[in-house]
């Protein structure tokens, strides 16, 4: 990648000029890219209409995705991880974080504790745990909210230590992570 040091006339530049987009990034560089040739309004349409059912339903999925980051980006995790994270924005983790659901790596039953790890992207804030007997009926739910860090990076797990106040039961676990 080529790089520029412009003099002090022209360091903060960004915005359209012909044909060149000029961007200021996070970190203080400047990045220039080309500008696509605009369409026209049929074009436009065309394009919109030779979209598959999987395009227009991911599409539809991004824009969910746009909505929740919008309105979530002002949420202190999203901000602090921001914060010590170069080229990133609170938007971009509140986007990331709808997109990547939680992910349950274990569960095991110690005597009369049912044990759940789980992992997400940015951070577990609790996990659930309803028992049920085989014809789907609740027999117990419990949940646990305290955090346990572990690894490096932003990935965050949680382990829950959940008490079965029937411990002769063997029962079906679901966990949920909501």
């Amino acid at each position: 990648m080529t790089r520029v040091i412009l003099n002090g006339t022209i360091k903060g530049l960004s915005g359209r000029l012909g044909n060149l987009i000029f961007r200021q990034m996070p970190d203080g560089t400047t990045v220039v890219t080309q500008a696509k040739p605009k369409k026209n309004s049929r074009q436009k349409r065309r394009a919109k209409e030779r979209r598959s059912d999987r395009q227009k339903a991911h599409n539809e999925r991004f824009s969910d995705a746009s909505s929740y980051g919008k309105v979530y980006q002002t949420n202190p995790v999203y901000i602090q991880l921001a914060k010590v994270t170069p080229m990133h924005t609170a938007y971009n983790f509140a986007v990331s974080e709808w997109w990547h659901a939680p992910e349950i790596l274990r569960i095991e039953r110690k005597g009369k504790y049912i044990r759940v790890e789980a992992t997400d992207n940015i951070q577990v804030t609790r996990v659930r745990v309803t028992l049920l007997d085989k014809d789907g009926k609740v027999l117990e739910r419990g949940k646990r909210s305290k955090v346990k860090e572990t690894g490096g990076g932003i990935r965050r797990k949680q382990m829950a230590g959940l008490s079965l106040l029937k411990p002769g039961i063997c029962p079906i676990t679901r966990p949920s992570l909501f």
